[in-house]
């Protein structure tokens, strides 16, 4: 989950139990330069107080002013910062930057409270919600993300937002490949965990990254892996890639994916019919050989085409679309 959003939601949730009306404001989308991504939230009240982040600062400032004058009062609505020269000046946009941004104006009642309370069951619990949010009517509901796609989506006066907890990356095993992998998928804001039951892999300590000394089978059959996980193997151990991907394909993680060649790759997939009963679709549902074809040969770069790979899935770009 990330842990900004993680503090919106539940001071939005205690705003609204105390009585107040909120401002929930969420990032849409960006253009050129903006420190902030899609998703991104804050929440406000009247008097000034409020918790997340869209900017970083200059946006923020802004929009204060804004319900400090008695303004942003309907229920939903798309306020643009930074499209002319001057405001991007006086809001100190970098590079031209452009932020689209979903405002919503709530009184406290029983239904936006149970909204609330399922966004942040959604931020701490393993599956995926969308909210659904009608621009003329101010009309909102929850539902599960069966669609996937961007985090967020306008049309037809219709916005979708993607939410649920963090992308979970899963390292089946350590290597050298596995370390630039933990690395990239921290830069991006991902949740890393390593698994591997080798002593001699424990030596060296990787900031960041949960490690358990176990096989990696065994942390995915306990049921850690949920619909924002991806599990990757790059040890080139059948020991502990076979197991781990045998488990794997058996949970709703939504990217699996295991290293070696093209040669490799078929040899695997036989093995793991044979000896691990896994279906044709089971065995389809693996990404092997791993990652993006960039013509990857040293760790960093195979890495780097790794987790390229499970963003291009998690966000539903199909390879043709790149």
């Amino acid at each position: 989950m990330r842990q900004l959003d993680l503090q919106v939601v539940q001071t939005a949730l205690q705003w609204v139990h105390e009585g107040h009306a909120v401002w929930l404001c969420t990032v849409l989308s960006t253009y050129g330069s903006a420190p902030r991504a899609p998703g991104a939230m804050l929440v406000a009240r009247a008097d000034g107080q409020f918790v997340g982040s869209l900017s970083g600062g200059c946006v923020e400032e802004d929009f204060l002013e804004s319900l400090a004058r008695g303004e942003l009062r309907a229920p939903t609505q798309i306020v643009r910062y930074g499209e002319s020269g001057d405001e991007r000046q006086r809001l100190r946009l970098p590079c031209g930057g452009i932020l689209q941004v979903l405002v919503e104006y709530r009184t406290p009642d029983a239904a936006w409270a149970d909204h609330l309370q399922g966004l942040y069951d959604a931020l701490l619990g393993q599956r995926r919600q969308v909210r659904e949010l009608e621009l003329t009517s101010g009309a909102f509901a929850l539902a599960a993300d069966d669609r996937g796609g961007a985090v967020a989506q306008v049309e037809n006066e219709r916005v979708r937002l993607r939410i649920g907890p963090a992308l979970r990356l899963v390292l089946a095993g350590l290597s050298p490949v596995a370390e630039y992998c933990a690395s990239f998928a921290r830069a991006i804001g991902c949740e890393v965990i390593a698994c591997d039951p080798r002593e001699e892999m424990h030596q060296r300590p990787l900031e960041g990254v949960r490690l358990h000394s176990v096989l990696p089978s065994e942390f995915i059959v306990a049921g850690n892996c949920h619909e924002a996980t991806a599990v990757v193997a790059l040890t080139h151990d059948p020991r502990i890639d076979d197991l781990a991907l045998m488990e794997a394909v058996r949970t709703p993680a939504f990217y699996i994916g295991a290293m070696g060649s093209r040669q490799t790759s078929a040899r695997r997939a036989e093995r793991l019919a044979r000896v691990g009963g896994l279906s044709a679709e089971q065995i389809a549902r693996i990404h092997m050989p791993i990652g993006l074809d960039l013509g990857s040969k040293t760790p960093a770069e195979i890495a780097l085409s790794v987790v390229a790979d499970v963003l291009r899935v998690y966000h539903g770009k199909a390879r043709d679309e790149l």
